[in-house]
């Protein structure tokens, strides 16, 4: 049986990985990026301020961009997404509410 990713800071979001660690220190503009990718730079702009996550295509293009895999940006997503719904309060109470089928050993 699979073991529960438990993670216990909050992790460093998509947006600021791909700002702090890539854009900045290799002065690449949210443009430049943009056009790099093939998207929109309101579509890049989004991903850097957290109000768009990172997809299977958004992944692979940003893997092919800054010489990244896709897996290292979806595990990003990943890890952040579960962070974010063991810290939301509305679903912590349905967590809690939802009965087990299955007896863990």
């Amino acid at each position: 049986m699979m073991k529960e990713l438990k993670i216990p800071a909050q992790p460093t979001p998509v947006g600021e990985m791909l700002t702090e660690e890539f854009l900045a220190p290799l002065k690449i503009s949210q443009g430049a990026l943009a056009t790099a990718m093939g998207v929109s730079r309101k579509t890049v702009n989004e991903l850097c301020c957290n109000r768009r996550g990172i997809t299977v295509e958004t992944a692979l293009l940003l893997s092919k961009v800054l010489g990244t895999t896709s897996g290292f940006w979806l595990n990003l997503q990943l890890i952040s997404d579960i962070w974010q719904a063991e810290h939301n309060e509305a679903f912590k109470d349905k967590l809690d509410h939802a009965a087990p089928l299955i007896a863990v050993a």
